[in-house]
């Protein structure tokens, strides 16, 4: 990646660039998912794949400010069941991107967004179905926690796009807001860390990108304590119905750019 092109940019493309790390903290604290209409703002200012490179420390920094918001809220058994199927798929992200370019990368995320945006309402829609034996229930549980965590891994390590298939898992696990929150805080901390090495090794991070990053870091924290005082105002059902809107937001944006 020639990162020297970021030197390049001009007013309204820095301006871009500062409201979707503006969003990327209010969605750390308050609506998870939306964060992906800053994926879409970073892909449309800057080459697609180096976009990757350059918002991940962006995301770092609204994961701290999560953690330090709603650490007290997290479920550690949750992320246990999660972390290695996670480290599976950034693995199969990263093989991915060797090969796939653009437009099979935002194709792909899109598609699965959609998919799991419709299995989740669709399961929602079914509570009054009768309960499963316990047996069969914590089978399910293992095996959903298992597929979600290669989805999220692979879309998180391909497109920083992991926010809203966890969304969907923590959403169809029935964590309430704050606990959904709070594991998906601590989750993303670890999983986003973890892809630092990878992203440098494919060149999508260097000196001049953080640079940038360091500029751009400077809008996440008043987009996060945005988040926190809106969070307070959104009811459960509002906050449910917005993680699933902001899903298939960027399930679309993807797909059709």
């Amino acid at each position: 990646m020639d990162t020297m092109t970021l030197w390049h940019l001009t007013g309204w493309e820095f301006a871009a660039l500062a409201f979707a790390a503006l969003l990327v903290g209010f969605s750390k604290t308050a609506v998870s998912g939306a964060n992906t209409v800053s994926l879409a703002i970073f892909a449309a200012v800057l080459p697609a794949r180096a976009s990757t490179g350059i918002l991940l420390p962006v995301l770092i920094a609204g994961d701290v400010l999560a953690v330090l918001t709603y650490r007290r809220h997290a479920h550690w058994p949750t992320l246990w069941r999660l972390f290695p199927a996670v480290g599976a798929g950034v693995l199969v992200g990263t093989l991915f991107l060797v090969w796939a370019d653009d437009a099979v990368v935002r194709t792909s995320i899109g598609a699965i967004l959609l998919f799991m945006a419709g299995v989740t309402v669709w399961r929602r829609r079914r509570d009054d179905a009768a309960e499963q034996p316990e047996e069969v229930a914590s089978r399910t549980g293992r095996a959903k926690a298992r597929s979600y965590g290669v989805l999220g891994g692979f879309t998180t390590m391909v497109a920083n796009a992991g926010g809203p298939v966890m969304s969907m898992y923590l959403l169809s696990a029935g964590f309430r807001k704050l606990g959904f929150l709070g594991t998906s805080a601590f989750f993303f901390l670890i999983v986003n860390v973890s892809k630092l090495p990878f992203s440098a090794g494919l060149g999508l991070i260097d000196g001049h990108s953080l640079l940038l990053d360091a500029a751009l870091v400077v809008f996440v924290v008043p987009g996060a304590l945005l988040g926190k005082w809106a969070v307070n105002r959104i009811n459960q059902r509002l906050f449910e119905r917005l993680v699933i809107a902001a899903t298939i937001l960027g399930g679309l944006q993807l797909l059709l750019a």
